[in-house]
């Protein structure tokens, strides 16, 4: 099996490089059913200017709009990071069986991290879980991402002011 959610993560892993090209975070995420990929996508809340647009969110639509149904039963969900607390119960409500992720985030990460949603005792429905697939380059990614924003500088928040 470790075979097979490596060869997913590169392929969700891919999609953050490309991310990294429209200068977002470095996310990415496959929807896999049957051995195909059924919903993959990238971060994109800059470029739709949409907070709700992370890949996860994006590739769950995608998948439910294939299947043409909301449950997404006998899938697996790639994900390059941990997943947030929004993703995790859109993940949830979507009833996707098993979450394979590639780097934790300590500081967002609602699957093991921070908190454990995908398998409370008092929610309906419980995935399983395999975290730290390809974690190295998943983690690596952002780390990159992040230091290269660090030199360039912050962009002025809006409506601030420089005098």
């Amino acid at each position: 099996m470790i075979d097979v959610d490596q060869h997913w993560m590169t392929r969700a892993l891919e999609l953050a490089h490309q991310a990294v090209e429209c200068d977002e975070v470095p996310v990415g995420a496959i929807i896999v059913r049957d051995h195909s990929i059924i919903g993959a996508a990238m971060n994109q809340r800059e470029t739709l200017k949409d907070p709700t647009a992370h890949a996860e969110m994006i590739a769950i639509t995608q998948a439910a709009a294939a299947m043409e149904d909301w449950r997404l039963e006998k899938t697996t969900l790639y994900v390059t990071l941990e997943p947030c607390v929004m993703c995790a119960g859109a993940i949830l409500q979507s009833r996707v069986p098993r979450v394979v992720f590639g780097a934790s985030d300590p500081k967002g990460g609602a699957v093991t991290s921070l908190y454990e949603l995908l398998n409370d005792n008092r929610l309906n429905h419980r995935c399983a879980v395999t975290g730290g697939i390809l974690a190295g380059p998943c983690g690596q990614i952002l780390t990159d991402f992040f230091a290269s924003k660090r030199q360039v500088g912050r962009r002025p928040s809006a409506g601030r002011l420089d005098v």
